[in-house]
């Protein structure tokens, strides 16, 4: 008997018949011996729809109001899902992360799990109850309920795998698994067997949707067996892992993000620790910088030029300018017309040449290149927002079109 943890996303579940086919994955699971703890996200469209409903009431509404909102989504989906299990005559239980004693940080819209509970969830399964758990939310030490940011669902999933050593965990998409780059954008990209963590934290962290980032971190250090799957059709799907096969190409794919704004303070103070000040005010803020940029210097003053989500553009503007003084720059220059894209690949530190060929591909197109960023198994670069479509299909097709 084995212990085997599955999500569904909102697309798996956004319906009566999609719950109901998610309830029959999850029996033939169980029919088979295992034990199964399932984590939901919210149906289909819901959490938007929350942040619409809640938008009609507070355009500036707290960040702890709206996670007691959104984590309701994934109540409904839970508790519905139980019911559709019932039907079928199977025992099962849901419960909501305060019930399961999943313990966050205080964070509210991106709080960390910090430890979980097993004693509620062990209890069940010795009765042997199919277990349904919130997605996507915590509690923090005074009791409130936080949520882990958009895709935390998957982070749920791989820490009560990690948590009850689960055999294995299973990420059940409406995609067949990881794919060379977005299917929608490049229909002849191609499915992966397997892809190392390490790949695939890249490919998350740089705008593939498939898996949460987080979760991918969380599954290479706790060496979970991680799997994503369709939900929809009944196929292999791709397996991720501490080491693959070697492929023929040097890069496993190519991810995009449009989320991203780019910020430049314009005229620092050539001084040290400037930098240091810079971003640990952000950070104190709990905003996120990704690609960063320090100019050369000239006249005694310096730029420096960063991403962040758009989400976090006014309060990061906010933030910067109320501490102009100390800071002691000129001016900001924001732009949220920008995209990056990115090749990933394990291949990438040990071929030469690879950049110059991705940089190619962008030339061959008439794509012009804003920064570019790099790390021993990525290069990204930022470009126009109205050229990321063209320059993923061009950089595809540069790669994977000649093997």
């Amino acid at each position: 008997m084995s212990l085997i943890v599955q999500k569904f996303g909102g697309s798996s579940v956004k319906d009566a018949e999609r719950i109901k086919n998610v309830a029959r994955i999850i029996a033939e699971t169980y029919l088979k011996g295992n034990d199964v703890i399932v984590v939901l996200s919210a149906q289909g469209d819901t959490t938007d729809e929350l942040i619409e409903k809640a938008q009609e009431v507070n355009r500036s509404p707290s960040k702890r109001e709206m996670d007691m909102l959104l984590a309701t989504g994934e109540q409904i989906s839970v508790a519905l899902c139980a019911m559709a299990l019932e039907a079928m005559g199977l025992p099962c239980v849901s419960l909501a992360a305060w019930q399961v004693g999943i313990q966050s940080t205080g964070v509210h819209s991106d709080a960390r799990i910090k430890k979980i509970d097993s004693e509620r969830i062990r209890s069940e399964l010795d009765q042997h109850r199919i277990v349904l758990v919130t997605g996507f939310q915590g509690v923090d030490r005074i009791g409130d309920v936080t949520t882990l940011g958009r895709g935390g669902s998957d982070t749920s999933a791989v820490a009560l795998a990690a948590a009850f050593r689960a055999d294995l965990c299973q990420i059940f998409t409406d995609v067949d698994g990881v794919y060379t780059t977005d299917p929608r954008v490049v229909p002849e990209a191609r499915k992966l067997e397997e892809i190392t963590y390490d790949e695939m934290l890249e490919l998350a962290s740089q705008g593939a949707q498939v898996l949460h980032n987080r979760s991918v971190e969380l599954a290479k250090k706790f060496r979970v067996n991680l799997e994503v799957v369709s939900s929809l059709e009944r196929k292999p799907g791709t397996k991720v892992k501490e080491v693959t096969k070697v492929e023929k190409t040097n890069i496993a794919g190519v991810a995009k993000d449009t989320s991203i704004a780019r910020v430049a303070l314009i005229g620092l103070q050539h001084n040290p620790g400037v930098a240091f000040q810079v971003f640990d005010l952000l950070s104190k803020h709990n905003i996120n910088v990704d690609v960063i940029l320090q100019s050369i210097g000239r006249e005694d003053t310096k730029d420096i030029t960063f991403t962040i989500h758009k989400k976090d553009q006014d309060e990061t503007e906010q933030i910067l300018n109320d501490h102009k003084d100390v800071l002691k720059f000129d001016h900001i220059e924001a732009d949220d017309k920008i995209g990056k894209v990115s090749i990933v690949g394990a291949g990438l530190m040990s071929n030469c040449g690879v950049a110059a060929k991705m940089f190619e591909a962008l030339y061959e197109s008439g794509i012009n290149i804003q920064m570019i960023n790099t790390s021993e198994i990525r290069v990204s670069v930022l470009l126009d927002e109205d050229d990321v479509n063209k320059a993923v299909k061009a950089i595809h097709a540069k790669f994977f079109d000649e093997i």
